[in-house]
């Protein structure tokens, strides 16, 4: 795709501050896309912003249900949109002998309802042809120790990208999602150490996890006319994992 492939796109990306979503929504703007980046922290918006300039920045905790749909709506008021990456999210890791009602609360909440509140709060915005990408993970497509709420809340996010693929297709609008393995950000490279990845690594054929330009790709892929008879999937980014 060239540089300037999304001129005259408007995309929406959530959890734009850090990680997978800051990078997409710095891909994005370099291919020519109006980019329009939410987060809960503004620090991480504000640099987001410095280096490119002309991205519109909204400080928004998803988490609140009414307070997203305000903010998102006049956020976006009048605005036609071309795509939407659903990255907002929460990670985690305890043992369901651990687990109490406000960790499954606070993962539920921005995992999975944010994902359909903020996706029905712009179905009024969205053009006809429009793309949906919803961040979920390989975890909701295999279960993992001490991640049982986590894995419900991706698996949610799945079966959710296929009913709105479903009731969405007359508009010929598609949804899709991202299923990655451990993504190597600047917060991820510091929690998985040898002896927590290693023996995740060993479970995947490339031996390896993937890498933060990796998980864009194939958010841009989606994103773009080149998938335009992809509608309703998954899409494993995890060297093998699921197939091994």
């Amino acid at each position: 795709m060239s540089d300037s492939y999304f001129k005259g796109k408007t995309i929406v990306v959530t959890g734009a501050g850090q990680g997978i979503g800051r990078d997409v929504c710095e891909r994005l703007y370099d291919m020519g896309a109006d980019v329009f980046a939410i987060s809960r922290s503004l620090q991480p918006l504000l640099e987001l912003q410095k280096g490119r300039p002309k991205i519109s920045i909204l400080q928004l905790d998803l988490s609140n249900w009414s307070s997203s749909r305000d903010g998102v709506t006049k956020f976006l008021k009048n605005i036609k949109v071309d795509g939407l990456v659903n990255n907002a999210g929460l990670g985690g890791s305890k043992s369901i002998y651990d687990l109490d009602e406000s960790d499954f609360d606070n993962t539920i909440n921005i995992n999975l309802k944010a994902v359909f509140n903020v996706t029905q709060t712009l179905l009024p915005n969205f053009n006809e042809g429009a793309s949906i990408v919803n961040l979920s993970s390989q975890a909701g497509l295999r279960a993992f120790a001490n991640h049982a709420v986590y894995s419900a809340s991706k698996a949610g996010v799945d079966a959710l990208s296929r009913a709105f693929a479903l009731e969405l297709g007359p508009r010929k609008i598609r949804v899709n999602s991202v299923n990655p393995t451990v993504v190597l950000t600047e917060m991820s490279i510091h929690y998985w150490t040898p002896e927590r990845g290693d023996p995740l690594k060993a479970r995947i054929p490339l031996n390896r996890f993937c890498e933060l330009n990796e998980v864009t790709d194939a958010i841009v892929y989606l994103l773009s006319d080149k998938s335009s008879f992809i509608n309703g999937h998954s899409l494993p980014v995890e060297g093998g994992f699921c197939s091994a």
